[in-house]
Parts: C-alpha cells; sequence; structure tokens
C-alpha cells in the first residue's frame, strides 16, 4: 500500500514547493527587478509618507475635492479586504432607491443632469481609483466655488490628468481621483 501512496505524496510535496513556493518568489523577483513601483502596490508619497494608492480609489466627502464613483465594499467604502460588486440586478428596489438618492444629491451640488454613469453606479471590484472624464468635469464648478479658484483653472487641471486608453484601444477614458486631489492641492 505505501508503494502507491508514497508517488501521490511525493507529488504534492514537489507541486507544493514548485507552484506555491518557487513560481511566486519567481514571479516576485521578476516584478521587483522590472517594475518595483508596480510590483509594490504603486504607492503615491507626499512628504515621505504615503497616503494611497494609484490603484485603489479613497472616500472624499469635501467639496474641496472630486469625489470618486460609490464603492461597494463593506463595512467601509473601499475596504481592499472586502472587494466585490454589489452585486444588485436591474431589477432590484434597492439599487433603484440608492440611484436615485445619489442622482438627487449630486444634483443638489451642482451636477448637470444627465448625470454620468459612474458617478452613481460602482465598480466591479468597488475600489475603481477612477472616474470618468464626464464625471470629473462635472464636479469642477463645486471645486472651484469650495476652493476659490477659476472654474477654467480647476477644468484645466482635469483636462491634465486625463489618462488615454491603453495602447489607444484598451479600456475608457479615466483620471484618477486621488491624483487629481493631489495636483489640486498643489495649486
Amino acid at each position: 500500500m505505501l508503494n502507491h501512496i508514497r508517488p501521490a505524496l511525493t507529488l504534492v510535496i514537489a507541486m507544493t514547493v514548485l507552484t506555491g513556493l518557487a513560481y511566486p518568489l519567481a514571479i516576485n523577483g521578476i516584478a521587483q527587478a522590472v517594475l518595483p513601483d508596480k510590483a509594490n502596490g504603486s504607492l503615491i508619497e507626499r512628504d515621505g509618507k504615503i497616503i494611497g494608492s494609484a490603484l485603489v480609489g479613497q472616500t472624499f466627502t469635501s467639496d474641496r475635492y472630486f469625489w470618486p464613483r460609490p464603492s461597494a465594499t463593506g463595512p467601509g467604502p473601499y475596504n481592499a479586504a472586502a472587494s466585490s460588486g454589489s452585486n444588485l440586478g436591474t431589477t432590484s428596489v434597492k439599487l433603484k432607491d440608492r440611484v436615485t438618492a445619489d442622482v438627487a444629491r449630486l444634483t443638489a451640488t451642482g451636477v448637470a443632469q444627465p448625470v454620468p454613469g459612474d458617478a452613481v453606479t460602482t465598480s466591479g471590484s468597488g475600489l475603481d481609483p477612477h472616474v470618468s472624464p464626464a464625471f470629473a468635469e462635472a464636479q469642477v464648478a463645486r471645486v472651484a466655488t469650495a476652493r476659490g479658484l477659476e472654474p477654467t483653472a480647476v477644468a484645466a487641471l482635469v483636462a491634465q490628468h486625463v489618462e488615454n486608453p491603453d495602447f489607444g484601444v484598451i479600456g475608457e477614458a479615466r483620471v484618477n481621483v486621488l491624483e487629481l486631489n493631489l495636483a489640486l492641492d498643489a495649486l
């Protein structure tokens, strides 16, 4: 019987070492050598202190900042440990009520109708750090008023931070909210 179990156990141990240790360590080593910034989470520093990641959204609620899209994570927004979508379908009353309330809230802050879709819908992961250029532009007047800046200066800042689709075709144009807000603070 031991003759039958020994090859199976040997194969389990060998594959565990190969796929559970050697392969991840090799890929991490290559990533650290080739793209260390990305391999370490694309962290953003300010004055020597890490303030966020370019890959994970953050909550901004002040009128002085651009707001991100809603997050579906819990217990708090942009909780990377709870990455997920809301799983609410198009017939969900809860989703309809939340979107209606978000549209009303955004309209009350000066966002013109129609409200961009990403302003009231969550991303698939609930962690998306980007908004559409349309949502960023819709917030220009509010941010400019709160900061006492010219709307044209704030609009120009938004235009400078629009990231085009990767390789010109993959994805959509987008604006990283954290990077935009940091540039806004630097004005």
